[in-house]
């Protein structure tokens, strides 16, 4: 067993409609330990939630290698990849993506749903334990139409913890919230991630970068650098491709 989450290879993806062929990402090389929170910055239409969306399984990379917590992805079939995606990995999206006619504490309890030999005793525990993380226990029996948007995304990032995933993706997790909401989540993130989590995010936000333990600029698909914060916060050029773990 290594240190490593994600370990992609050569990675293109193209997306072809009638007689058209657009090249989405090209030949992506990445490495992420355990324990990094990375951040993944770069213009509209650069590619950058593409990228985010093969490491969730949420999509296939055209040709290239990608493994999860050393498991081989790229050959499984789809019921196979969403039994890796409910284990291994947690969604935060810019959207929050809660079900509006369940309650806080069963939007969070979802996925432990598709886990088999989990007692609705261990769900409601396990949703409690999460939801207190984000101080949010005390609106458990609420719907989301009756919580602001930062609350929501409190309740988003319970939902993304509570299958103690290896990995959490954020997409633009701060793009739909005002200055104090975006900076109170990208305070639970920290702590997440000073607690162990391994992060990856999309964002536009520099202030949401500054948080990052590394930054990679994608450019038309491609991977434009590769920065790590030294001892002073400052971002730097990487050494090797994902050799810096998070301290």
């Amino acid at each position: 067993m290594t240190n490593t989450v994600i370990e992609l290879k050569g990675v293109n993806k193209s997306f072809r409609t009638a007689e058209v062929e657009t090249r989405a990402l090209t030949d992506i090389n990445l490495m992420i330990n355990k324990g990094e929170y990375v951040s993944f910055t770069g213009p509209s239409g650069s590619g950058k939630s593409t990228l985010l969306s093969i490491l969730g399984l949420l999509d296939e990379a055209t040709t290239g290698k990608f493994k999860i917590s050393d498991i081989d992805v790229v050959d499984l079939s789809r019921d196979q990849r969403a039994a890796v995606r409910n284990k291994e990995i947690g969604f935060i999206f810019q959207s929050f993506n809660l079900i509006s006619d369940l309650t806080v504490e069963e939007n969070v309890m979802l996925p432990l749903t598709y886990q088999k030999g989990v007692s609705r005793a261990d769900m409601k525990r396990i949703a409690a334990e999460v939801l207190t993380k984000v101080n949010m226990e005390h609106r458990m029996q609420h719907h989301p139409a009756q919580l602001s948007g930062g609350q929501q995304q409190r309740v988003a990032i319970a939902r993304a913890l509570v299958n103690n995933p290896s990995l959490i993706l954020a997409d633009e997790p701060t793009g739909n919230l005002d200055s104090e909401n975006a900076a109170a989540v990208m305070d639970i993130l920290k702590k997440l991630h000073d607690e162990g989590c391994t992060i990856c995010m999309v964002t536009h936000d520099p202030r949401s970068v500054k948080h990052a333990s590394r930054n990679i600029h994608i450019l038309d698909g491609q991977i434009q650098n590769n920065l790590v914060a030294d001892e002073t916060g400052a971002k730097v050029a990487a050494v090797e491709e994902g050799a810096v773990p998070c301290t």
